[in-house]
């Protein structure tokens, strides 16, 4: 009977576009663990179009080890906007090695972009801040899956 409930309110909601699900925080993205240096990270992995689409839009917060690592399919100039996204984020636009090309600190609920300084297949998005307080620059190397051979 509540699985019963559970979906007609579902229907009701969404199906009448009074919720959206595109409205709502991923939570429930597969999961990843990454390091660089001594420091770990809990990290969401976004990889299908719809999942990096979405990305962290919608979340009131995260905590410090965790972050979203969006994967693409061949690499390429990678850019970024926080449309929609309430938490101030780093983005680092990483190699296919897992080194860091660039940082990107990102404002909250803006539409301007921020890039990689050249072709890329991953971005990891971290609470602004993290790398910084970490002494964590362009060069130093993630590790775990899929940087590892």
């Amino acid at each position: 009977m509540k699985t019963i409930v559970s979906t007609l309110l579902a229907t009701l909601l969404f199906g009448h576009g009074l919720v959206n699900a595109q409205d709502m925080p991923q939570t429930e993205l597969p999961r990843t663990k990454l390091s660089v240096g001594m420091y770990q990270i809990d990290a969401q992995v976004a990889a299908s179009s719809e999942q990096r689409e979405i990305g962290l839009m919608f979340r009131k917060n995260m905590p410090q080890h965790e972050g979203m690592l969006f994967i693409f399919e061949s690499p390429s100039r990678l850019c970024f906007w926080m449309k929609n996204t309430p938490l101030p984020l780093t983005a680092a636009f990483v190699a296919d090695d897992g080194a860091i090309v660039n940082l990107e600190d990102m404002k909250p609920l803006t539409t301007e972009s921020h890039c990689s300084t050249k072709p890329v297949r991953y971005v990891l998005e971290m609470n602004q801040g993290w790398f910084a307080k970490k002494g964590i620059k362009p060069g130093a190397k993630l590790s775990g899956r899929p940087f590892t051979p």
